[in-house]
């Protein structure tokens, strides 16, 4: 019976263990979330969407223009009035009151005509563009470069936001090392003041050695706190970055140490999306001169209107026409020259910074590469003096034992210890972060 609950609990631990596993936080499930809380994110899809429904807009300039309208009216009194008065010539104007007098008397005619009392009517109108000086193609393709764009930008902003959540993510998990560390070197304390009360009791050391001891743990008690409120703040700004509510115990991150080592695979053609948008920017505004050449070049359109109605007379009639429109502008390129000269002095500009970014990139490149073969050659340092330090802290405490030195020798030691373990922590920080930002700047 034992044998089994004996199983049953590993078991049961097993499984524990595997749950925390689960629960905790890598950099790449953080990255994971990001992509699909993170608010900054969400805005550059968005933008990315807005830009293909500015070319949806576009794209429909190419097909008829259709237009229907229906109007109707009544007026008060009828808006044209004609009587045989109103005629001018003298003999037409006695003929007319002749004909009245027979209407007044067989049609009960009162002897005014009246027009445009009421009235409606509907309509139709179509115009397709057959020429507007290519404004419509450049503008559909002014429209898909804006896509481009978009997209150049939300890669952008993906950098940057996962950037961020690197920096933030291995803060904290930084913290919380450098708290497991202070535990440990609590711990070490403790053995050290149960040394000492023994030697203390025994008369072979004064109060003076407990004291300092009790001192060095109040110290690592306070860093201890600090470091928690540290934490406390740093996770919660990770999880306004990946979009999750803050776990009431905190943050459980999972700190793997083969990503001191990791290879990002080579991206064979990686040009930077920053040289790619101002590339865009060159080429958007060639595309709005072209336009502006348009807008003074002839434009043609053919189209037809059809009516249906009773505005003028009080018979209800119908019609149809087709027409065709040319409008040559005649006094604009006055205004289109000094337009084109601001056109050319933007591309002007924009090739200018394209070739100072090229140039800028080039220097930010060298330095990251630097930054990570500098942060390789100091973890190595760092690893190194971390285990002369562990040496340093053992025979330090063997010589205490041994009556050859004093407590200040081996709390001493104990700093220096904390500090080559946190020297380690900070490294593997700046290395993983080092290597990260190569590879988004030159894809390598």
């Amino acid at each position: 019976m034992k044998k089994y609950i004996v199983a049953i609990l590993a078991v049961l631990f097993a499984m524990n263990i595997k749950a925390q596993n689960d629960s905790a936080l890598t950099i790449d499930s953080c990255f994971a979330l990001a992509k699909a809380n993170n608010a900054n994110l969400k805005t550059s899809r968005l933008e990315i969407k807005r830009a293909q429904e500015v070319k949806a807009q576009t794209f429909t300039k190419f097909f008829p223009q259709v237009q229907g309208a229906a109007m109707g009216y009544s007026a008060y009194s009828p808006i044209l009035r004609l009587t045989a008065d109103d005629v001018s010539n003298v003999v037409i104007r006695e003929v007319l009151k002749d004909i009245i007098e027979l209407l007044e008397v067989f049609a009960d005619f009162d002897g005014e005509i009246s027009m445009l009392d009421k009235g409606s009517s509907v309509g139709v109108m179509v115009a397709q563009p057959v020429f507007t000086g290519f404004q419509i193609l450049n503008g559909n393709r002014l429209a898909e470069v804006g896509i481009k764009a978009a997209e150049l930008q939300s890669e952008v902003t993906e950098r940057e936001v996962l950037e961020n959540i690197e920096s933030s993510y291995y803060l904290v998990l930084g913290l919380q090392q450098k708290v497991k560390t202070v535990e440990t070197a609590l711990a070490m304390l403790d053995t050290i003041d149960n040394t000492v009360n023994a030697a203390l009791k025994a008369g072979l050391v004064t109060k003076n050695d407990a004291l300092k001891v009790a001192l060095e743990k109040n110290k690592l008690k306070a860093q201890q706190l600090q470091l928690n409120d540290g934490i406390f703040l740093a996770s919660r700004l990770l999880c306004q970055q990946i979009g999750i509510e803050m776990p009431e115990n905190g943050l459980v991150l999972d700190f793997d140490n083969e990503n001191v080592n990791k290879k990002f695979e080579e991206n064979t053609g990686f040009v930077r999306p920053e040289v790619r948008l101002l590339e865009l920017q060159v080429e958007a505004e060639k595309l709005r001169r072209k336009m502006t050449v348009g807008a003074t070049s002839p434009n043609l359109i053919i189209g037809g209107a059809a009516y249906y109605g009773n505005m003028i007379s009080k018979t209800t009639r119908s019609n149809a026409l087709l027409f065709i429109s040319l409008r040559v502008p005649m006094t604009q390129w006055w205004e289109t020259s000094h337009k084109l000269k601001e056109h050319d002095i933007k591309i002007n500009q924009y090739e200018i910074d394209r070739q100072n970014l090229t140039e800028q990139m080039s220097i930010q490149e060298d330095q990251a590469y630097t930054n990570m073969i500098e942060a390789e050659a100091l973890l190595h340092s760092d690893s190194a003096a971390y285990k002369m330090a562990a040496e340093n802290y053992r025979v330090e405490r063997l010589n205490y034992n041994a009556g050859l030195n004093t407590i200040t020798d081996v709390l001493q030691a104990n700093t220096i210890l904390l500090q080559a373990d946190n020297a380690i922590t900070d490294r593997n920080i700046t290395l993983i972060s080092a290597r990260r930002r190569y590879h988004d700047l030159t894809g390598k």
